[in-house]
C-alpha cells in the first residue's frame, strides 16, 4: 500500500504520496490547502510527475526504433510506486528505477528522484534523472500540479496568470490529444491571460515556447501563486472544463504530432541523455497572501 509522509515548516506542510512520489496536500500554517484534492467527481490527479512521455502517444502507443510498446498518456512513473530515499523535517527524496516490469514498456534504465523541499512559504519539487544504461536514454518529463481555483479567499475575484517576461506566447490546438496547429493568435495580452472556464472547452493551452521562466496565478487583490521553472521550456494550462482547479504544467516534451510518427526521439522536445549522465528540472511555488 502507498505510504504517505508529512514535512513542514513554520509555514508550510505539504504531504507526498509513495504512489508516484505524488503531492497530496500544500498547506499553510492556517490550515488552508492550496493544492486540488484529487476529488473523483472532476479529476483524481493531485500533482503528478510525466515520465518518460508528456501527452498522449498516438494510439497509446510508443514506438523505439521500430518496436511498438503500450505506452499510456503521461507515461508510466505517476502510477508506479516510488522509495523513499531520505526524508528531514524540511524535505524527502522519492525514487523510482527502472525494472524489468517497466522495460516492458520502456526499453531502457534509468533513474528517477523527486525531491520535495520547504523555505519558508515556498516549495521547491525538482525531479532529477540519471541514464544508468549504456545507450542514450530519450524522453519527456513534466510536473502537472493542480491548485484550487479560486485561489483560498478568493472567491468572486477575477484570477489571471501573469507571464514574468510580459509576452505573448504561441499557443497549440490538441487534436484527440495530440498536437496540432498553432492557432492565429496568443490567449495572453502584454502577458497577462484573464482566466475563465470557457478557455478550457478544447482541452489544455499548450505553449511550446516563450512563455519563460516564471508566473505568477493571482486572485486581483487577493492571493497568488508565484512559480520559477528551471530547464522546463514548455508551458500547459488545464482545468477539466468548469472544475475548481488549475493545472499549471511545466513541461521538457510535449504530446506527439498529429498525424506524425509514434517514434520517441521524433516527439516533440524530447531529451537524449547520454549514458552515465543526469540531467535536473523543477519547479519551485510561492504563496503570497
Amino acid at each position: 500500500m502507498p505510504e504517505t509522509i508529512r514535512i513542514a515548516n513554520e509555514e508550510l506542510a505539504v504531504d507526498v504520496s509513495t504512489l508516484g512520489a505524488e503531492m497530496q496536500s500544500l498547506k499553510t500554517a492556517d490550515g488552508r490547502d492550496w493544492l486540488w484534492n484529487g476529488a473523483a467527481a472532476w479529476w483524481t490527479g493531485r500533482s503528478p510527475i510525466l515520465f518518460p512521455i508528456v501527452g498522449k502517444a498516438p494510439g497509446d502507443r510508443l514506438a523505439v526504433n521500430g518496436q511498438i510498446y503500450p505506452m499510456a498518456q503521461h507515461g508510466i512513473a505517476r502510477r508506479r510506486e516510488f522509495a523513499i530515499v531520505e526524508q528531514t523535517v524540511h524535505a524527502c527524496r522519492h525514487e523510482l528505477v527502472s525494472t524489468g516490469d517497466t522495460r516492458e514498456v520502456y526499453p531502457f534504465d534509468f533513474r528517477l528522484t523527486l525531491e520535495h523541499r520547504l523555505d519558508g512559504r515556498r516549495l521547491s519539487v525538482t525531479a532529477t534523472v540519471e541514464n544508468t544504461g549504456a545507450a542514450p536514454l530519450p524522453f519527456g518529463i513534466g510536473f502537472h500540479p493542480a491548485f484550487l481555483w479560486p485561489l483560498p479567499g478568493a472567491e468572486g475575484r477575477t484570477h489571471a496568470v501573469i507571464l514574468d517576461n510580459g509576452a505573448e506566447p504561441g499557443v497549440v490546438q490538441l487534436e484527440d490529444g495530440l498536437i496540432g496547429r498553432t492557432l492565429p493568435t496568443s490567449p495572453f495580452k502584454a502577458g497577462r491571460l484573464d482566466l475563465a472556464h470557457s478557455l478550457f472547452d478544447n482541452d489544455a493551452l499548450i505553449f511550446p515556447e516563450g512563455a519563460g521562466t516564471g508566473l505568477t496565478f493571482a486572485a486581483d487583490g487577493g492571493p497568488s501563486l508565484a512559480f520559477t521553472f528551471e530547464n522546463l521550456p514548455n508551458i500547459a494550462l488545464w482545468q477539466k472544463p468548469g472544475a475548481p482547479f488549475l493545472c499549471v504544467e511545466p513541461w521538457h516534451g510535449m504530446a506527439a504530432h498529429a498525424g506524425g510518427t509514434a517514434e520517441l526521439v521524433e516527439r516533440p522536445y524530447t531529451v537524449a541523455l547520454a549514458a552515465g549522465d543526469t540531467m535536473r528540472f523543477g519547479f519551485t511555488v510561492e504563496i503570497r497572501d
